[in-house]
C-alpha cells in the first residue's frame, strides 16, 4: 500500500517521492491518519477500506474549493486514490502548535472572508458528501428554508427514527423548520459544515488552519452556529468575525436550530444523550 501511496504523489506532484518513515498521527475516529516522508518532504494521509474513496473525493474537493478562495488557511488537498483494500487521501503536512488571541482574532476574520467568497447563487453542493460518516446530502436549490428543513433537519430525522429515535413526526418538524427560516435569505456561502473545535487549529507560526470539512454552499450562520456547540471557540475568534461581517442580530435565535442539525448527527453516530438533547431543541421549536 505504501508504495502505491508514494507512487501517486509522485505522479501528481512530478517529483520521485518514496515514503522511508510512516507513523501513526491523530485525525478523528473514521479514519486511520499517518505523516509521511521521504527524509525531506512530510504529507499528511488518511486511510480507510477502498469502498469509502467516494467520501476522500468529497473532502479533497470540499479542501480544494475552499483553498481556491485564498482566504483562510487549508491543508493543500494533493491526491486521493484506491491502494489495494485501502482507499486514501493526502493532503499537505502542517505542524500545530497553540494558538493565542491574535490567531484566534485572524481565523474569525478569515472565516468572514470564506464566508463572503462569491461562487454560487444557490444552495446545496456539486456532489454529496459525509458529515463525520453520515451521508450528506445537497441537490441544488434556490431556498434556503427548504434546503436545510429538507435536506438536513428532515434527512437527519428520518435516519434517527430508523436508529429507534423517538421523535415527533418528521413532517411536521420540517414544516415548523421551513416556517421559522421562511423569511431568511441569506447570501449563499461557502461553508465548512462541520467546524467545531476539533476541525480547526492554528500553526507553530500562529496562523490559523480549519480542516476536515463538510462543505457546501449555505447560511454562513451555520458555521458559527457550530463553533458554540461544545464550548465555543475563545472570544477572540467571534470579535475577529464581527470586525469583518457583522453578525445579523436575530442570529441567536437560529442558533439552536441550526445546531439540532449536529445534535441529531451525533445521535445517529453515537446515540446515548443526543437523544434528550435532540428532543428538547425539537419541543422548544414546535409551538
Amino acid at each position: 500500500m505504501w508504495k502505491e501511496i508514494a507512487a501517486k504523489i509522485s505522479e501528481t506532484t512530478g517529483q520521485p517521492f518514496e515514503i522511508t518513515t510512516h507513523r501513526s498521527v491523530g485525525g478523528g475516529c473514521i479514519n486511520q491518519s499517518y505523516s509521511v516522508s521521504d527524509g525531506t518532504l512530510s504529507y499528511f494521509v488518511k486511510i480507510n477500506q477502498a469502498n469509502q474513496i467516494d467520501m476522500f473525493e468529497a473532502e479533497y474537493l470540499g479542501l480544494q474549493q475552499m483553498y481556491d478562495t485564498q482566504t483562510i488557511r487549508i491543508p493543500q488537498p494533493l491526491c486521493c486514490s484506491i491502494a489495494g483494500d485501502s482507499s486514501f487521501i493526502v493532503m499537505e503536512w502542517l505542524e500545530f502548535g497553540r494558538g493565542d488571541s491574535r490567531a484566534w482574532e485572524l481565523m474569525g476574520q478569515n472565516l468572514a472572508k470564506l464566508h463572503q467568497a462569491k461562487g454560487s447563487d444557490r444552495f446545496g453542493w456539486n456532489r454529496n458528501n459525509t458529515i463525520g460518516s453520515t451521508p450528506q446530502i445537497n441537490p441544488w436549490s434556490d431556498n434556503w428554508s427548504d434546503f436545510f428543513a429538507e435536506q438536513r433537519i428532515g434527512f437527519q430525522l428520518r435516519l434517527a427514527k430508523r436508529r429507534g429515535g423517538n421523535f415527533p413526526d418528521t413532517g411536521k418538524v420540517v414544516a415548523r423548520v421551513k416556517d421559522i427560516l421562511s423569511d431568511r435569505n441569506p447570501q449563499p456561502s461557502l461553508v465548512h459544515g462541520d467546524l467545531w473545535s476539533g476541525n480547526a487549529a492554528c500553526t507553530v507560526a500562529g496562523e490559523p488552519v480549519i480542516l476536515d470539512p463538510a462543505t457546501y454552499w449555505g447560511d454562513r450562520e451555520v458555521d458559527l452556529a457550530m463553533t458554540e456547540l461544545f464550548g465555543g471557540f475563545p472570544a477572540a475568534f467571534y470579535r475577529g468575525y464581527n470586525q469583518t461581517w457583522q453578525l445579523d442580530r436575530d442570529y441567536e435565535t437560529r442558533k439552536p436550530l441550526y445546531n439540532l442539525y449536529h445534535v441529531l448527527n451525533h445521535f445517529n453516530l453515537f446515540g446515548g444523550g443526543y437523544e434528550s438533547q435532540a428532543r428538547s431543541t425539537i419541543d422548544r421549536l414546535l409551538p
